[in-house]
């Protein structure tokens, strides 16, 4: 017999929130098998111990931070009515049905007034790194680099132009130093020291948000961004490293120190890196070989001049130190210039009447000149890594791995933009969607071998 109820009275009811939430539910899964803890101890010195009103816990704080990044809530008020209203929420944050939800406030003053100048972020990511370890999930063997950009919160058309200077890169020392050596090698003396003209540049600051930079790549969208540099274990794909930089940053300038934070940080015994073609620069292959780390590197091509021969049609012949070209003719060594590049040049009188002159060169004085980077050799191995059978297979776990992790970011935790304004808040963002990402892996696989463990019970009884 159909009826309605529209007049209903609900009457009071005692329940037990823990009742209510599913079973199955992805914060039940966290909550039981990620230990938080350790949040408390990390936020302790930032605190008063013995004046003021007593804070929020911290653990609350960060939990509820969590679920914006877990389940793509943008904004920090809706945030507070999603947990006001959802029952899973409260129960993961340690609410009860009654208790009263924090104010949207609370994060914003915490991020201005404790956190600014604080590490807590970092360490709450590392510490989530340890726990993955513990449980035999990274194994810091083989490790995936990569970056992607986040737009910025700042209009591509509001900036000024400034003139910046360019600071010296960290490896000019060694560059030198590979130099000298190699001039000494030749019989040539060292360069004299000079003095380092620092070198300036014009670039684009917005006006809205200064820390960002102006980015200009092919087939990128340009304006202004952020630069999430990941790097991610081969073993499950958990995030093992977060470095947030401008958008006018190269990909390859943190990397090197960024590897060794991680060897040092966590005791990983690296043995092999796969990289895309922005990361194919003379340091990084340098640095790799030293370290004894197995690369794999994108290949990237340049095109000579139309009509003229490839670079790779000349042959270098290691044991004479010459290169062949296409006539079988040599060019020899002639100096080491202070950019770190070997001048090989051809005999004039050969060339002149050589049949190749006008695919060789359209120098007037009938010289092909050919450079070799004092690191070539290294680059030259990272090029026999990639053709390898060995580096062709590793290679092709990038899909898996580091764009897939950007992916799931973009697509379900917010990395797509910037929600606040400044590096260090924009930091914040990226390590806690990467905190957010790693504990809901190891959730899922610590809840998976949990109930492989009891199906073996059962089948042993």
């Amino acid at each position: 017999m159909f009826r309605t109820n529209p007049s209903r009275e609900f009457q009071p009811e005692t329940v037990n929130i823990e009742d209510l939430v599913p079973q199955d539910h992805l914060l039940r899964k966290i909550n039981e098998t990620i230990d938080f803890s350790f949040i408390a101890e990390k936020c302790r010195p930032l605190y008063c111990q013995d004046n003021g009103r007593p804070c929020i816990d911290p653990v609350m704080l960060f939990k509820m931070l969590l679920i914006g990044y877990l389940y793509g809530i943008r904004s920090e008020r809706r945030l507070i009515e999603e947990i006001r209203v959802n029952i899973a929420y409260r129960w993961f944050v340690g609410l009860s049905l009654t208790d009263p939800v924090p104010h949207h406030t609370i994060f914003s003053q915490n991020r201005r007034r404790r956190f600014q100048q604080s590490e807590i972020y970092q360490e709450i990511f590392d510490e989530i790194v340890l726990q993955a370890m513990q449980h035999g999930f990274i194994e810091g063997k083989q490790l995936f680099t990569d970056s992607t950009f986040l737009k910025a919160n700042a209009s591509k058309s509001k900036f000024k132009k400034q003139k910046v200077t360019v600071t010296p890169k960290d490896y000019v020392e060694q560059l030198e130093k590979a130099i000298d050596e190699d001039r000494m090698q030749h019989g040539k003396k060292p360069f004299k020291k000079k003095r380092i003209q620092l070198e300036e540049r014009e670039i684009r600051v917005s006006t809205t948000d200064p820390d960002s930079g102006y980015m200009v790549r092919d087939g990128k969208p340009e304006g202004f961004f952020y630069l999430d540099h990941r790097t991610v274990d081969g073993k499950y794909n958990f995030i093992t490293d977060v470095y947030v930089t401008p958008g006018n940053i190269h990909d390859s300038v943190p990397y090197l120190e960024r590897l060794d934070r991680q060897i040092n940080r966590f005791g990983f015994q690296v043995e092999e890196v796969a990289l895309d073609a922005g990361y194919l620069t003379m340091p990084i292959c340098q640095g790799l070989k030293e370290r004894e780390i197995f690369a794999v590197i994108a290949h990237r091509s340049f095109r000579p001049k139309k009509g003229l021969f490839f670079k790779w049609q000349f042959k270098y012949i290691p044991e004479k130190d010459v290169y062949l070209c296409p006539a079988k003719h040599e060019l020899s060594y002639k100096t080491t210039n202070r950019s770190g590049y070997r001048e090989y040049k051809s005999n004039p009188q050969v060339c002149k009447n050589c049949p190749f002159l006008s695919k060789c060169t359209h120098s007037k004085t009938y010289t092909k000149t050919i450079t070799r980077h004092v690191w070539e050799d290294a680059k030259e191995w990272a090029r026999q890594n990639r053709l390898s059978e060995r580096g062709k297979q590793l290679y092709k776990r990038r899909s898996q791995t580091i764009e897939r992790s950007f992916a799931d970011a973009k697509e379900l935790h917010g990395l797509r933009y910037a929600r606040y304004r400044g590096l260090a808040k924009v930091r914040e963002q990226c390590l806690l969607i990467a905190v957010a990402q790693n504990i809901k892996k190891m959730a899922l696989l610590l809840s998976k071998r949990g109930k492989g463990f009891v199906i073996r019970l059962i089948y042993q009884i």
